[in-house]
């Protein structure tokens, strides 16, 4: 391993249930790509998102913020251009930094301290999903996710998010040879973020084929009637008409099935990345981590997709892969994607202790990567502040506990290590009180909500005001179109022989070592 500042490869899935690893004791699905990171890495056994949705967790996790410091409340809030991410601070500290896939940046700003993306993005860069909290929930609006999905899950052999993964992986690829033949000294942070198994749970039969004789495992948890759902679950069954759907045991079995190919689809594309990194000798001067952004339910419960606290859709793989630098290792204690940013800060540039422009939300996992036996907080954070909830509902993961709380709801508790399907809410116990008591009183420290849910309608209102505006007249979209013209790389004009040899990128001798980064 390279001893000065390392390349770093952040790989993503999308809606990737921890609980669909094998690394995390699923026995079903295939998945030996991302099995061999885990079993050569350091991985995470309890890491969570910081909101449980796609552009608020994406957002917490290049900035080290949480979504009420930055104001990405939901999938169509802006990350101001000012606050600093990890792309930002690597850049300036001599990295070239680059963004292959989905990261749903919403507004003008489509880079955030990358200094390229190479594919765009297959979510719209608009304020058009904007959350309305003055509305019922069951008022559903057009971009809701509905039972569609499980109804219609199965084969398909081309698809829009097929397609945009295909092009991600080529893309990521091709840049990872590119910064093979590339002589400079910086090392690079690369992002390759696939849209896969984000439903619909569609994927190509070769992938289904795998699993089509194989006892695909149902939900740990049952259905829950309606009257036995806590106030934030039966709003997500209305939201998405889950009650009224007809799924049956069969359907939600056809749902999982596909969504573990689609997870295999997801450790393919992770392959070719790796085997880019191994042809072109850059393997063992690159940090591989992988994440996602949030979990998927997948019919625990009843309840499909994310916007929950509960495991299967909060907590998160987090593998980070340096087999020189770091001994194979699990960690149980509390993280969060906040934590990453400080990380990648550590490890980019450990001789550079500079303060962050913003204090940063988590704290640096490098000790955990060490071997500390604990992190220095052992705590997780959550934010939801999206559809679905019309206040601020926020969750804290610390030892064994995992407490929610949403003004208007009742408080919920759980021992996740007794009790890690959740079945037992512990928030009404007397046995508990003094535990919920100090919960309590933390959360009136840490938050004030009623100012914050202020905040989140009065952004909500801004973004209507703004979307009806932008949809007057002339549309100038926001969406990243990166340029497609690559004439240049082949051959033109009367030089024939020297453009072969300025691409030529050959396996490297055994033995053989890249020149290391300064």
């Amino acid at each position: 391993m390279n001893e000065g500042r390392p390349n770093v490869l952040l790989v993503m899935a999308d809606q990737l249930s921890v609980r669909a690893l094998p690394t995390y004791g699923n026995q079903v699905v295939d998945a030996p790509t991302l099995a061999s990171l885990g079993d050569e890495g350091v991985v995470f056994d309890s890491a969570y998102c910081n909101s449980p949705l796609c552009t608020p967790s994406r957002a917490a996790m290049l900035t080290g913020q949480m979504p009420s410091r930055t104001g990405v409340y939901d999938n169509a809030a802006e990350l101001p251009a000012s606050i600093p991410t990890v792309a930002h601070y690597l850049r300036a500290s001599g990295y070239r930094t680059a963004l292959a896939g989905k990261m749903h940046f919403v507004g003008p700003d489509q880079l955030h301290g990358f200094e390229e993306r190479i594919t765009t993005d297959v979510y719209p860069a608009s304020m058009d999903w904007t959350p309305d909290w003055e509305r019922p929930v069951e008022d559903r609006l057009p971009w809701y996710h509905d039972m569609s999905s499980v109804l219609e899950a199965g084969s398909s052999e081309a698809t829009l998010q097929l397609d945009f993964d295909e092009e991600v992986a080529h893309r990521a690829v091709r840049k990872i040879v590119d910064l093979a033949r590339d002589d400079t000294d910086r090392p690079f942070f690369l992002v390759a973020s696939f849209t896969h198994p984000h439903d619909p749970y569609e994927i190509p039969e070769e992938f289904i084929e795998r699993y089509r004789d194989v006892p695909i495992d149902p939900p740990a948890v049952a259905p829950v009637p309606l009257d036995g759902l806590d106030p934030h679950s039966r709003r997500l069954v209305a939201m998405y008409g889950a009650a009224d759907a007809g799924i049956s045991e069969q359907m939600v079995i056809e749902a999982r099935r596909a969504y573990y190919a689609a997870v295999t689809y997801v450790d393919h594309q992770v392959g070719r990345l790796l085997h880019a990194l191994d042809v072109t000798g850059q393997r063992d001067d690159t940090i591989v981590i992988f994440t996602t952004d949030h979990g998927d339910m997948l019919g625990e419960r009843g309840l499909w997709y994310k916007m929950s606290f509960f495991e299967p859709s909060a907590r998160v793989p987090l593998i980070i892969h340096a087999p020189g630098r770091f001994a194979a290792r699990r960690v149980p204690g509390n993280v969060s994607h906040v934590d990453l940013a400080p990380t990648l800060m550590e490890l980019a540039s450990p001789h550079d202790r500079r303060a962050p422009a913003d204090p940063f939300d988590g704290t640096s996992l490098v000790p955990l990567l060490e071997g500390a036996s604990r992190h220095v907080h052992d705590t997780a954070i959550g934010e939801y502040l999206a559809e679905g909830v019309l206040a601020p509902m926020v969750m804290i993961r610390r030892a064994n506990w995992k407490y929610i709380h949403c003004p208007g709801d009742p408080d919920q508790l759980y021992d996740v290590a007794e009790d890690s399907d959740e079945c037992r809410d512990l928030a009404t116990e007397p046995a508990a009180a003094e535990v919920v008591d100090a919960f309590r009183r933390e959360v009136a420290d840490r938050w004030d909500l009623d100012a914050l849910g202020r905040q989140v309608k009065a952004s909500q209102a801004r973004r209507r005001l703004v979307v009806a505006a932008l949809s007057t007249g002339r549309p100038t979209p926001w969406d990243y179109r990166p340029p497609d013209d690559e004439s240049a790389r082949y051959v033109r004009g009367g030089d024939f022989w020297d453009p072969f040899g300025g691409m030529r990128v050959r396996r490297p001798a055994a033995g053989s070592a890249r020149k290391p980064h300064a």
